[in-house]
């Protein structure tokens, strides 16, 4: 969950209170906005969240997957215990296919690579996280150059191969290039460069319960 604690002041956009892509008998696949928590905060102030505005029209729900506060995209909901334990594991084996795109800051050379940095999370810095070459947890994120834009910056499409917190967001800070507008790993002008986090989750695939791989995407708003 991505809530700065300097600065707590939390107004999740309203409109569309729930964005639905795909509707069957065991799962949902939403599309999340920026700004909007996956599941509630321990504070009262932070009880808005995806999950409790999909528990109200649809009590049995459980999220299968999250995405960070700023970060808008696809999020996964199960209807029932059944599927939700085999689309869980999935993630937990890593076998989902998943896409983001991000915009980050500058001209990143050349036009495919891979970023293979161990994450742990900050202790002075909580919630952020970091490079941590001794306690860190493995993860590695491949990188595609899609189109390079003015500032400098480049459009870049993502394949977490893992799913740390905040990885993707941490490996580009790494790498010298902070993704537009993240208040957490971002900074001058990066930073102002976007009024939210340039980064979405736009494809998902998977094996669905009853067989067969399925692919949702949700492009990009920016």
């Amino acid at each position: 969950m991505s809530v700065d604690l300097h600065n707590p002041i939390y107004n999740p956009p309203r409109v569309p209170f729930i964005s639905i892509v795909h509707q069957d008998e065991g799962f949902l696949v939403l599309d999340k906005p920026s700004g909007l928590l996956s599941v509630p905060g321990r504070d009262p102030a932070l009880a808005d969240s995806l999950a409790t505005r999909v528990q109200k029209q649809f009590p049995s729900a459980q999220m299968i997957n999250r995405l960070d506060k700023d970060t808008s995209g696809i999020i996964l909901v199960s209807l029932n215990k059944k599927v939700h334990a085999t689309i869980a594991s999935q993630f937990e084996s890593r076998t989902t296919r998943k896409i983001y795109k991000a915009i980050v800051w500058g001209d990143v050379k050349g036009e495919d690579g891979e970023i293979d940095l161990p994450l742990a999370l900050d202790q002075d810095n909580k919630p952020r996280h970091r490079v941590d070459y001794a306690d860190g947890r493995p993860a590695q994120t491949q990188w595609h150059v899609l189109e390079r834009l003015p500032l400098p910056s480049t459009r870049l499409e993502l394949r977490p191969l893992t799913g740390r917190t905040h990885q993707l967001r941490v490996h580009m800070k790494a790498i010298g290039h902070p993704i537009l507008g993240d208040e957490f790993y971002a900074e001058s002008e990066a930073l102002a460069a976007s009024g939210r986090l340039l980064l979405h989750a736009e494809e998902l695939g998977f094996t669905h319960p009853d067989g067969g791989d399925v692919t949702f995407r949700v492009p990009a708003p920016f």
